[in-house]
């Protein structure tokens, strides 16, 4: 097993700039997988996040390509966020930095132009979404006849997010003799099902059981009634936590993030808290998780478009302040934190109606979350009425999930069978008459409309004058 960068036999240029990006010592993935890719061979990997995916297959595919050649891509790496795809490029940048190999990144969410003229001044690499490259391709700026490597990262949250068949669609266009590399944290039956279109007998790569948190992340669960309670539970700890350097607050929807940042603002200023979701725009992501990576701003609120592709070291902590429903990206959101071998804190805070959630994902991580208390200092708020209506109507879809047959309090109530007769819901018998005549309603809600009876004088229809 290599026990440096040196033993792979890189060249000097990839060398310098591993050393650039503080590399030391190559992970275990890095270890079992860039020898295969070296030697030509298909790669299914399965590591958990934060263990050195990228690099492991950015420095062989870098050795293999050597130097700028053409105007055509000779690689493409399909990435299923542009935060992740951004976060892959940067990597590429700083291992080919002493290279002239060239580096495109294209993502949506901008005007195609600037991406368009990057790839006609040629490019060697292409780093893309898949909604994005097949946009482009189709429009004839990328030629794809050249390509040698097709590399498939985080391959689990690209068939969440319903990429698959984008994927087929990329699959037909590239060309048949290819070196594919496939990497994901998680491996669900969609994936197994892609990997058997993509892959040739590929070597499996498995440096950690599949779904596994990182060992170097403390989890902690907090079961809370409500929504207001999580806010005073979340000021609580922030309060207490002098070791609270740099924390991501993961929420469930776009609004729970904003209002948690307006929350958060009021307490401690705008300079101190960013927020980054779907319907904030590129620069302004990008700004935010700048500002975050740097250290001038001390907690990021986001949605799950962070969970992955967003690498930032020295994450002390990390709030789960939804459960999330796709129970995989739990293990992407913990992945946030205790990186590179550091170590760092994972809470999550859970009302009853999330408690099917967490069930599912002990399952999937294989071990049982602790559960603590509220701690003291904590006050605990009532539920409102209408909050208490939403957590029970979520629990009552959650059992008729695993039970088809379940009635909760909010299944549809169907009619009554009486002796040979049906029951309608108005409460008349079937063919009889209703209570009320039925009266046809136009558009307008709440205005009633009779046909109208014209009546003519009693005067012969010969008789009448014409007008």
């Amino acid at each position: 097993m290599p026990q440096s960068f040196e033993d792979f036999k890189l060249n000097r240029q990839i060398l310098n700039g591993v050393a650039d990006a503080g590399y030391t010592m190559p992970t275990p993935i890095q270890q079992k997988a860039i020898m295969p890719i070296l030697s030509g061979q298909d790669i299914m990997g399965v590591a958990q996040t934060g263990t050195g995916k990228t690099a492991a297959f950015v420095l062989p595919m870098l050795m293999k390509l050597k130097y700028a050649q053409g105007l055509d891509a000779r690689a493409l790496i399909i990435a299923p966020t542009r935060e992740l795809a951004m976060q892959i490029e940067e990597n590429v940048r700083t291992f080919a930095k002493y290279t002239d190999l060239r580096t495109v990144v294209l993502y949506g969410g901008l005007g195609p132009k600037t991406q368009i003229a990057e790839l006609k001044k040629g490019v060697d690499i292409i780093i893309s979404t898949p909604g994005r490259f097949l946009d482009l391709y189709l429009a004839g700026n990328i030629n794809t006849q050249y390509l040698q490597f097709l590399v498939m990262d985080e391959a689990d949250k690209m068939m969440d997010m319903g990429f698959i068949g984008s994927i087929h669609r990329i699959l037909e266009v590239v060309p048949r003799k290819r070196q594919n590399l496939l990497f994901s944290a998680t491996m669900s039956e969609l994936v197994h099902k892609i990997s058997g279109d993509f892959l040739k007998h590929p070597t499996v790569i498995e440096v950690a059981a599949q779904a596994t948190p990182p060992e170097t992340v403390s989890q902690v669960l907090y079961k809370v009634p409500n929504l207001k309670t999580k806010l005073n539970l979340l000021q609580h700890l922030l309060k207490i936590n002098e070791d609270v350097t740099r924390l991501i607050i993961f929420c469930k929807t776009k609004v729970v993030a904003d209002n948690i940042f307006h929350f958060l603002e009021r307490r401690y200023g705008a300079e101190h808290v960013r927020v980054i979701h779907a319907n904030k725009g590129q620069n302004t992501r990008i700004n935010s998780i700048n500002s975050f990576k740097e250290g001038d701003v001390r907690i990021l609120v986001a949605t799950d478009v962070a969970s992955r592709g967003l690498d930032v070291t020295n994450v002390s902590h990390v709030i789960n302040f939804d459960v999330p429903i796709i129970i995989e990206d739990y293990v992407h959101r913990i992945g946030r934190t205790g990186r590179a071998l550091q170590t760092g804190d994972a809470i999550t805070f859970c009302t009853e109606g999330e408690e099917y959630y967490v069930k599912k994902i002990e399952k999937l991580i294989r071990q049982q979350i602790p559960v603590l208390d509220i701690p003291e200092g904590v006050f605990i708020d009532d539920t409102p009425y209408e909050e208490r209506q939403v957590i029970a109507k979520n629990i009552d879809l959650q059992k008729r999930k695993d039970d088809p047959d379940f009635k909760g309090a909010f299944h549809e109530k169907k009619a009554k069978n009486i002796g040979n007769s049906k029951v309608a819901k108005t409460g008349s018998p079937k063919g009889g008459k209703s209570e009320s005549p039925k009266v046809k309603r136009d558009n307008k809600p709440g205005v009633a409309r009779r046909k109208k009876s014209i009546k003519f004088d009693a005067v012969p229809k010969k008789d009448r004058k014409k007008k």
